[in-house]
C-alpha cells in the first residue's frame, strides 16, 4: 500500500514539475521571483500530496474490503438461498450506472407445475405497486390538476374518518404517509383475504368506524386502505379508472409490456408464478390475497425485467429513454417522492429511517437508500434504489419469506457499500428461526392446554349459547352456529374466514379456519350478558407471527339476534 502511493506522488510530482516548468523557467533569471515560485509551489504540492494521500488511502482501503458479486456469485447466493429459505422461484435484477448487469429467474414458479423461473416470469409486486400510485398523483400535480395538499374531500366529498377535524384536514399527501392515526394495517380484513365482498365505495364510507389509536400526523402505523383511497382519487381527478392510468401513462411508456394494474388484467397468464405458504413443514400452493379493490395499494403483476425499467426511470429522476428525452413527472416531483414525510421510530439512532410518498427512505453508509417491501399471500418483493451510486436491486419471490429477499438484496449491496465479512443468508436465517421457533413454541402451548381442558371431568359450557348472528361496523355479518355437530364460524364479508371452534377456557374459543394458508388461528372471546348468553366478542391471533393484515384487534362484534 505504502509502496503503492509513493509511486503515486513520483508520477504526480514528474507531472506537475513537467508541466510548471515553462513558467518556472521564464521567471528564472528573476532570482526573488524564482524563490518566491518554488517556495509556493512546494507549499502547494505538500499540501496536495497530503490531501491526496487521504484521497487515495480511502479509495484503496475501500478497494481492499468490497466484493462486488459477479454474476456467477450472485448465482450462488441466489441458489443457496433458495434450499435455506425452502422457496420455490426467485428472479433478481441489478441495475448499475443505467445498465442491467445482472438479470435471472431461478427455482420454479409453482410446485404445481414446477416450471422454471425466467426474466419474464410474473410475480405480484405487492405493496411496490404504492411507489406507482404515489408517481400518478405527481403526474396530476405536474398538470396542475390538484397539489399534494389538496383535502381529500374536494376530490372525495364522501370520505370521513372516525374524527371530524381529521377529515376535514385530511390531504392526498396525508393518504401516502401512513400518519393517518389508525393502527397497524387497520381495516385490512375488508380487503383480505381476496374473498372479501367488500366494494370500494362500502370501503370508503366504513373508514369512519375505524377507531383511530395516535393523534394525527404524530406516529407512523403502516395502512393499505388510504392508498386504495389515493388510487380513487387518480381515477376521480384523471377521469380514468386507476388502472388505465396506471398502464396508459406508466406501464406502457416505460415499455413494461408484460406487466398489468392487476392479476386480472394480465393478457398472458402462461407464466404466471403460484404463492406459496409454509405449512408443518412443507409448502402449500396459494390463491390470490387482494381483491380488485386494493390495485391501488398492491396489484401490479411485472417480471424483473419490467421493472428494471422503472428502477431506471426512477433513479434518473422520472427520466426515460435511450437519451433520457422523455419523462413520467418533473424534477420537483422526484425530489418530493423522496423527500421524507413521516419518521419510522426505532432503529439505528445514527441513521434516519423515514417514509416518503410510496419509498421507504434511510441513510445506509452514509448513502441515501429508498427502497420498498411487498407482501401478498405466498408472495414477497423488494425493490431497493441507491441513486447516488446509480444502483438498483430487485428481487421477486414466491413464498412469503422476508428473510429470503434480505439476505439477496444485502449480499449484493454489501459490495457495492465496502462491507465485507458478513454472511447474510445466516444472519437472517438464525432470525428467521428463532422467530418461529418462539411463534411455534407459543401456538403449541395453547394447543397442549385445549388438550388438557378437554381431558378435565368438569363441565363444559353450553356451546348452544354462544350460538347467533354478531356483527361489526365495517367487517359486517359472523354467523356463530352448528355446522355437522360443531360449533361453527363463518364471516359474511369474507367467505375464505370460516373455521370450527373448540373450547379453551372461561369464555374463549379457539377457531381453527379451513384453509390452513391463512396462519392465522384466533381465540375468540365472548362476553356474556345477565342470562349467560353471548352478547358479543373480540377476536385475537394466536400466533405472533400472524400477518398484520389480519386485523382482528379492530373487530367489535355485538350479537344482532338477542332474543
Amino acid at each position: 500500500m505504502e509502496k503503492s502511493l509513493n509511486d503515486v506522488y513520483k508520477k504526480l510530482e514528474i507531472y506537475f514539475f513537467d508541466h510548471l516548468s515553462s513558467i518556472y523557467y521564464r521567471i528564472k533569471r528573476f532570482s526573488i521571483f524564482k524563490r518566491l515560485f518554488k517556495a509556493i509551489f512546494m507549499q502547494f504540492f505538500s499540501s496536495f500530496k497530503f490531501k491526496i494521500s487521504i484521497a487515495l488511502s480511502v479509495f484503496f482501503s475501500i478497494g481492499a474490503h468490497a466484493q462486488i458479486l459477479t454474476s456467477k456469485q450472485i448465482d450462488s447466493v441466489v441458489e443457496k438461498t433458495l434450499s435455506t429459505f425452502n422457496v420455490p422461484g426467485i428472479a433478481v435484477s441489478v441495475i448499475k450506472d443505467g445498465k442491467i448487469i445482472h438479470l435471472k429467474g431461478y427455482g420454479v414458479s409453482s410446485i404445481k407445475t414446477n416450471k422454471k423461473v425466467d426474466e419474464n416470469t410474473l410475480f405480484g409486486v405487492a405493496s411496490n405497486t404504492k411507489a406507482f400510485t404515489a408517481a400518478a398523483l405527481g403526474m396530476l400535480v405536474d398538470e396542475k390538476k390538484i397539489t399534494w395538499d389538496t383535502k381529500v374531500t374536494d376530490i372525495i366529498p364522501e370520505f370521513k374518518m372516525y374524527d371530524a377535524y381529521v377529515t376535514s384536514e385530511f390531504t392526498i399527501r396525508d393518504l401516502l404517509t401512513h400518519r393517518s392515526g389508525l393502527g397497524l394495517g387497520a381495516g385490512d380484513l375488508m380487503i383480505w383475504p381476496d374473498s372479501s365482498t367488500v366494494d370500494k365505495k362500502q370501503l370508503i364510507h366504513n373508514l369512519r368506524y375505524l377507531k383511530p389509536v395516535s393523534s394525527f400526523r404524530t406516529k407512523y402505523d403502516y395502512d393499505n386502505l388510504m392508498y386504495i383511497v389515493a388510487g380513487e382519487v387518480v381515477a376521480r381527478v384523471s377521469g380514468n379508472t386507476y388502472e388505465d392510468f396506471i398502464e396508459s401513462r406508466i406501464i406502457k411508456p416505460l415499455g413494461m409490456t408484460k406487466t398489468a394494474a392487476s392479476w386480472y388484467r394480465l393478457k398472458d397468464k402462461s407464466n404466471v408464478i403460484d404463492g406459496h405458504a409454509p405449512y408443518e413443514g412443507k409448502l402449500l400452493p396459494v390463491g390470490l390475497s387482494f381483491g380488485e379493490i386494493a390495485n391501488a395499494a398492491g396489484g401490479i403483476y411485472s417480471n424483473v425485467t419490467d421493472m428494471s425499467k422503472w428502477v431506471m426511470a426512477m433513479i434518473n429522476g422520472g427520466k426515460y429513454g435511450e437519451t433520457l428525452d422523455k419523462k413520467l413527472f418533473s424534477p420537483a416531483v422526484a425530489r418530493e417522492l423522496w423527500t421524507p414525510q413521516t419518521i419510522i421510530a426505532g432503529g439505528n439512532p445514527a441513521a434516519f429511517s423515514s417514509y416518503g410518498l410510496g419509498w421507504f427512505l434511510s441513510n445506509v453508509n452514509g448513502n441515501f437508500q429508498a427502497t420498498h417491501t411487498g407482501g401478498l399471500s405466498g408472495i414477497v418483493t423488494q425493490v431497493t434504489i441507491l441513486p447516488e451510486l446509480k444502483l438498483g436491486i430487485i428481487v421477486l419471490t414466491n413464498q412469503q419469506s422476508g428473510a429470503a429477499f434480505n439476505a439477496i438484496t444485502n449480499s449484493i449491496k454489501d459490495g457495492y457499500l465496502g462491507i465485507k465479512g458478513q454472511d447474510r443468508i445466516k444472519t437472517y436465517n438464525d432470525n428467521r428461526l428463532r422467530n418461529e421457533k418462539q411463534a411455534d413454541e407459543m401456538v403449541a402451548k395453547v394447543w397442549s392446554d385445549i388438550a388438557a381442558q378437554q381431558k378435565l371431568s368438569a363441565s363444559k359450557p353450553d356451546v348452544k349459547n354462544y350460538y347467533g348472528t354478531f356483527h361489526d361496523a365495517w367487517f359486517g355479518a359472523v354467523s356463530i352456529s352448528d355446522v355437522n355437530g360443531k360449533m361453527h364460524f363463518q364471516a359474511k364479508n369474507a367467505p375464505k374466514l370460516k373455521g370450527d371452534m373448540t373450547y379453551y377456557k372461561g369464555n374463549t374459543f379457539i377457531v381453527k379456519w379451513y384453509d390452513r394458508s391463512l396462519d392465522a388461528d384466533a381465540f375468540v372471546n365472548f362476553t356474556l350478558d345477565n342470562n349467560a348468553l353471548a352478547d358479543g366478542f373480540k377476536i385475537e391471533a394466536i400466533s405472533p407471527l400472524t400477518d398484520f393484515s389480519f386485523d382482528f384487534q379492530d373487530l367489535d362484534f355485538k350479537k344482532t339476534d338477542k332474543k
